[in-house]
């Protein structure tokens, strides 16, 4: 099953879509403010990434947060994070049996059609 995670409004997690879609990959969507991001679906992410690729720290949310929110980040302070602003998941994220991608390079999505 591959996954994708993003946000419907963002252009880069768009332009994942329409190339998944043109390499007829069958994905399921997951909107992070719709879908949210459940622990059990976090910890899976954080099982494959480090939490400082997955964390976005340019995003409008963490530009949002307090200060104090920000200061001492560590694995479990941006657990707590990424649990209670979903949209701080840098995007898109794909997720594949045998790929975990963080952003977007359109040659990396091409790459999963070849055999």
């Amino acid at each position: 099953m591959v996954t994708l995670y993003g946000i419907k409004t963002c252009d880069t997690c768009r332009k994942a879509r329409r190339t998944l879609d043109d390499l007829g990959i069958a994905y399921r969507y997951h909107d992070l403010r719709t879908d949210g991001l459940d622990a059990a679906r976090l910890d899976a992410l954080l099982a494959r990434s480090d939490w400082k690729t997955l964390l976005n720290t340019r995003s409008t949310t963490w530009r949002g947060l307090d200060d104090a929110d920000k200061r001492d980040l560590d694995a479990d302070r941006a657990r707590s994070l990424l649990l209670a602003h979903p949209t701080l998941l840098k995007r898109p994220v794909l997720e594949t049996p045998n790929h975990f991608l963080v952003g977007f390079k359109a040659d990396a999505y091409r790459a999963l059609q070849a055999p």
